[in-house]
């Protein structure tokens, strides 16, 4: 899993992010990448098909990993034209989703939190949630806060936490605050644990955390001379860890890296304005291990055995080549080592026979036992290369064009007027309405070019 956190500073998207991303073919490929950003402009100007933000930066990124076979997430989303949450390829329904998440993106601005993962890993990802908490004075500092994002990864549940905490050198405790109501916000949904009680947790972002007591000209001084261990100890963060408990259970890479902030624009110049801000690590990541934090507390009483989870940290670097904000990005790429509670797809789907435009054609599905179906179940026809759950070439609902149904699965058909022409790699997504998520996916398949047939 690779993680960014980057405060943008309200900038347009850099032209290329390969090195950010780890995209070079000396990296191992990712299964997952999780990208929480800071200070997005908040105005969302284009709507296109995703029923989730379209801004610059979700397009950008989208762009880029698509490709390479990574799909965005798609998240909780309110429709009240329904009259339930749901996210469907209903045309009628899609403005009304549109403004609504206009309305929150006011609400909760300049936060950005995405997810990507892996087509093989799509139907182990269930029950995504989102949440925001805005903090300050009474929820009025609008750009400050938190997005949470959660979901269950094959039976482990994971949460990531994108945060935006107060600035300057004397708001310690009223970052520290902030944080804590934070971890606090409850999901709106029944039978979602709480923050703390996920199995995995990762916290990040502008934490704004800054190097206390020293002169800025010590400061700079050891950075030069790449003796970061000096300013350790003076770190806000690391210090308040010594002292809360609560953040002592989550664990930190070393900062082995020039802090990140605050620098010229286009440039690894700190700041040369008038106010000169001391140089500060207020970009960070960080993450804690529930299974841990109870060994921690039973000691003798945990076995190695409960720990079905373990996180393992292989790398945690700034990116100094980027200069479109005065914040340099940091990444931390991490291994996760689980033993699958889910071993199986909910659904499994393949198409029947040979696909084209020339006729109608037919896909057949089954479900495993006790899997809770709902009307609003759809199948999409997607590219290899969709970027997410609405990015369906056309779709049928799993009802309505069901045409046989037996103990070994059910047939469903597409009509040919619906089945690009032009032909291509095509893949079947089952969406489930009531797990918001695609839960079962077939192998790449090929539709045959229709004017090859007529020759």
């Amino acid at each position: 899993m690779h993680l960014v956190t980057w405060n943008v500073g309200t900038a347009s998207p850099p032209p290329d992010v390969t090195s950010l991303l780890q995209l070079n073919s000396l990296s191992p490929t990712m299964d997952m990448y999780v990208i929480g950003l800071q200070e997005v402009n908040s105005r969302i100007t284009n709507f296109l098909s995703d029923l989730a933000f379209d801004d610059p930066w979700s397009i950008f990124f989208m762009t880029v990993l698509s490709p390479l076979g990574y799909i965005k997430v798609i998240v909780h989303i309110f429709s009240v034209t329904a009259g339930k949450e749901n996210v469907c390829p209903d045309t009628s329904l899609e403005m009304t989703v549109l403004y609504l998440l206009q309305l929150s993106s006011v609400r909760m601005q300049g936060l950005l939190l995405l997810v990507f993962v892996k087509h093989a890993h799509l139907p182990f990802i269930r029950d995504v949630h989102t949440h925001y908490t805005r903090t300050g004075l009474y929820g009025y500092w609008g750009n400050k806060g938190g997005v949470t994002v959660r979901m269950s990864l094959y039976g482990h549940t994971i949460c990531f936490i994108n945060c935006h905490l107060p600035a300057h050198m004397e708001n310690t405790e009223q970052r520290l605050d902030d944080f804590e109501k934070i971890l606090e916000m409850q999901f709106e949904e029944e039978n979602i644990p709480s923050t703390l009680d996920h199995d995995v947790l990762f916290w990040f972002g502008d934490l704004n955390f800054r190097i206390a007591d020293y002169g800025i000209h010590f400061v700079r001084e050891s950075i030069n001379n790449k003796r970061f261990n000096l300013l350790w100890e003076k770190d806000q963060l690391n210090m308040a860890k010594k002292k809360e408990a609560f953040l002592q259970e989550f664990i930190e890479g070393p900062l082995q890296f020039k802090p990140t902030y605050k620098f010229d624009l286009h440039s690894d110049v700190y700041d040369t304005s008038e106010k000169k801000r001391k140089p500060a690590w207020t970009d960070r990541i960080l993450w804690r291990v529930k299974s841990l934090c109870q060994r921690a507390s039973k000691e003798d009483e945990f076995s190695e055995e409960e720990q079905t989870i373990s996180v393992t940290l292989n790398n945690y670097i700034s990116h100094m080549s980027y200069g479109i904000s005065d914040h340099k990005p940091v990444t931390g790429t991490f291994g996760l080592e689980l033993k699958p509670l889910l071993s199986e797809p909910l659904v499994t789907l393949s198409p029947e026979g040979e696909w084209s435009a020339e006729h109608d054609v037919l896909l057949s599905y089954s479900a495993v036992p006790g899997f809770p179906s709902s009307a609003w179940d759809w199948i999409g026809l997607f590219k290899v290369t969709f970027r997410h759950a609405n990015d369906y070439v056309t779709y049928a609902w799993v009802e309505d064009d069901e045409i046989s149904s037996n103990k070994d699965g059910k047939q469903v058909y597409m009509s040919a007027a619906e089945i690009p022409d032009v032909g291509g790699e095509f893949l079947l997504g089952y969406y489930s309405n009531n797990l918001q998520s695609i839960v079962g996916i077939s192998q790449p398949f090929q539709v045959i070019y229709l004017e090859a047939l007529i020759i």
